[in-house]
């Protein structure tokens, strides 16, 4: 199985991170690969970060679709251009917010995000309204860190990140934690271990959820909105999107 996971920053130090904490918890026989756009923001914090990130994505499935992978993994926790890229492609196509709000769901009744920055809670309550998990969150809590923190200065971002995590364990009356930042992949353990509470990071989730949907057999629809884009010209820098074959 071969699984291509987007970062939808320009950041490879993250890219990396994210590809091997993916890497580690595959199975055996599911083949990593982790890509990040050639052009788009460094990292994504905002409303206008997702929505020039999302073009980046769009093109990385594309790449993608030419090499045949089985599925996809939007490693973002604002899964930007997620129903875009589900309509390019047959295979699965996982955001990384989606994946961790179904598995924190499974193991708890409540629970809490512990995020970046505050200015991108309203962006997980939007997620968290489309996916119908609104009930399951009791609270969007930040650790007021830029995202390139963790990658910078990561010792003093995991102390933040601790910090809010215990304080929604003893204030929030939840069950489980729900990290939201894919930059926050290879801190789940060590989070989880300081603040005694079990810790949902989505980038890993999205890797066994999509694993699961491969193995299944089941492949994105095409019926409905989610069909292939119809072909039509596009202009400009956009150009080379113009006339894209139909596919049945």
């Amino acid at each position: 199985m071969r699984i291509r996971l987007i970062n939808p920053n320009t950041t490879a130090t993250m890219t990396r991170t994210m590809g091997e904490s993916a890497s580690r918890i595959a199975s055996p026989g599911t083949h990593i690969t982790a890509t990040t756009p050639e052009s788009g923001p460094v990292s994504i914090e905002g409303h206008f970060d997702e929505a020039i990130s999302a073009v980046g994505v769009l093109e990385e499935v594309m790449a993608g679709e030419r090499e045949q992978v089985d599925a996809y993994i939007i490693a973002c926790f604002g899964d930007p251009g997620l129903l875009a890229a589900r309509e390019l492609t047959r295979a699965p196509v996982i955001g990384i917010a989606e994946a961790a709000f179904h598995m924190a769901s499974l193991i708890s009744t409540r629970f809490s995000i512990v995020t970046t920055l505050g200015r991108t809670g309203i962006i997980a309550e939007h997620l968290l309204e489309n996916y119908g998990f609104r009930h399951h969150c009791r609270r969007i809590r930040a650790a007021e860190i830029p995202v390139l923190d963790l990658e910078d200065d990561g010792e003093a971002a995991l102390s933040r990140i601790i910090d809010e995590c215990r304080r929604a364990r003893d204030e929030d009356g939840i069950g489980a934690i729900v990290l939201g930042c894919g930059g926050m992949a290879d801190l789940t353990a060590e989070i989880s271990e300081a603040v005694g509470l079990p810790v949902v990071e989505g980038v890993t989730a999205a890797v066994k959820l999509t694993e699961a949907l491969v193995g299944l057999g089941l492949a994105t629809s095409k019926f409905g909105d989610l069909a292939f884009p119809r072909p039509k010209a596009f202009t400009g820098r956009f150009e080379h999107l113009s006339h894209m074959p139909a596919r049945d």
